[in-house]
């Protein structure tokens, strides 16, 4: 599945006409305000769906955050509305349904579904970081402090995954980079990992992965063309599909730009346009490094053993599962899955 710069429309039944709700403006993050809307909360839910966390048995499974603390996959909760629990409700079936059939079902997803699905689960960890630290820094009788450019970033994401509940029209190019490929997995597979401060976002389960960056306005398919290329529509290994990972989650620690967008509400519908990132001639991303990059490639490599000193022996040509002398895909990966 590849990014198209089209014009994309999503209407969703029964939506909202109210205004965006904007809670990084005045750090409204009261737990009697729903997540999405701002809209009274009637209850709390889970940011990772429950039908997800009782297929793969994530009850107890831990989910590491920010500050250290580790919970479980159904500690994080969000308060929400009626309206938001209806429309995330629904996402749920659709999103449910396909990831259960693979990857071709999940290939002939709308990708504003895919976006929706990712971005409610980034930033429902965000919302909750967000709040666990406010209670921090009150408990201590410290002001909260954030980093501007990031919660502009974050207010951002949060405006598009509104058009969960109100008219929305993403104009030009998409936000977002989304890559979905077949794998070569058992069923039981499961494997969640995000970057909150890049957001970039990949899960792996049943045959398929999914890799995607929640803003960066198509630019990582664009900047992994080549590989992406090759790969074709190859099914992956496992490790393979965890070497363009660590590519797609290095080249957004690379991404230098921060993006801006156009957000314009008029009739009931609002407008969602990005702004250029090419106005500087500086290049989007900053230098690969080598020895970095391996340094991300050995965490997702965990797995199958490999250190840091066999994956950058060359330094200039890091290991490789999924070229060959980084020329041709490699087709032959004999390793356990």
């Amino acid at each position: 599945m590849t990014i198209k710069e089209i014009r994309l429309r999503f209407v969703p039944l029964q939506a909202m006409s109210s205004p965006l709700f904007r809670p990084f403006d005045r750090y409204n993050f009261s737990e009697s305000v729903c997540y999405l809307t701002g809209n009274p909360a009637v209850s709390k839910i889970t940011v990772f769906p429950e039908w997800l966390i009782k297929q793969y048995k994530l009850e107890d499974k831990p989910f590491k955050m920010l500050d250290e603390r580790i919970l479980t996959y159904r500690d994080i909760t969000v308060p929400a509305s009626e309206i938001a629990i209806a429309k995330l409700e629904l996402l749920e079936i659709e999103i449910r349904n396909a990831f259960n059939c693979g990857y071709e079902a999940v290939t002939q997803l709308d990708e504003l579904k895919l976006f929706q699905w990712m971005a409610k689960q980034v930033y429902g960890i965000i919302h909750w970081e967000v709040r666990a630290g406010m209670r921090q820094q009150r408990a201590v009788g410290e002001e909260f402090n954030f980093s501007q450019s990031i919660a502009h970033k974050f207010s951002n994401l949060h405006i598009m995954l509104q058009s969960l509940v109100q008219n929305t029209e993403f104009e030009g190019v998409l936000p977002w980079s989304i890559k979905v490929f077949p794998l070569k997995s058992a069923p039981e597979t499961f494997s969640y990992r995000d970057e909150i401060n890049t957001l970039v976002f990949s899960l792996k389960m049943n045959d398929f992965g999914i890799v995607a960056c929640l803003q960066d306005n198509g630019e990582s398919l664009i900047y992994h063309k080549p590989v992406l290329d090759k790969i074709g529509n190859h099914i992956l290994h496992p490790i393979q599909f965890e070497e363009i990972c660590a590519r797609f989650f290095y080249s957004a620690y690379l991404f230098n730009r921060l993006p801006e967008y156009t957000v314009l509400s008029a009739n009931g519908t609002t407008y969602i346009d990005a702004m250029p990132l090419r106005i500087s001639s500086r290049p989007v991303y900053d230098t690969w490094q080598g020895k970095t990059y391996g340094q991300v490639l050995e965490n997702f490599w965990k797995a199958w053993g490999f250190t840091l000193f066999e994956i950058i022996k060359n330094p200039d040509h890091p290991m490789s599962f999924l070229l060959k002398e980084g020329k041709d895909f490699n087709e032959s990966v004999d390793l356990p899955l």
